[in-house]
């Protein structure tokens, strides 16, 4: 059993954490977390997301998880928002797809083509 110091530690580590997943950023980065995404690898691309947001100290962006964003045969997809633009959506995103998707979306405003649904039924069908 952990003593009360050590269990508010604790509290104010994971709190430190969860403050990067906050509704009122900027930008914002929405993981699809429903069975589909997590059998299809969602879980490390949104532990790669909050890793390298808190790596970057980019304050202005909140990752934070969704249901089923509706096209299960491209999972793991990704939903980014940046303000006054349209929303894109990344599909079959690996973590190590991560740091160019933050790099050149987040960051410079440019998003990754080759990596979106777009580009991905264009070039797959």
């Amino acid at each position: 059993m952990k003593s009360l110091q050590e269990l508010e530690a604790i509290r104010k580590k994971t709190l430190e954490k969860v403050d990067i997943r906050k509704q009122d950023a900027d930008k914002r980065v929405v993981v699809g977390m429903a069975t589909c995404g997590i059998a299809a690898g969602a879980r490390p691309v949104l532990q790669a997301f909050v890793d390298e947001v808190a790596k970057r100290n980019l304050g202005d962006v909140a990752v934070s998880q969704t249901g089923c964003i509706g096209v299960c045969r491209l999972e793991p997809l990704v939903e980014v928002y940046l303000p006054g633009q349209e929303k894109v959506t990344y599909v079959k995103v690996s973590p190590d797809m991560v740091p160019k998707i933050i790099t050149e979306h987040l960051v410079n405003g440019n998003p990754v083509t080759e990596y979106t649904i777009g580009y991905y039924e264009k070039n797959n069908a």
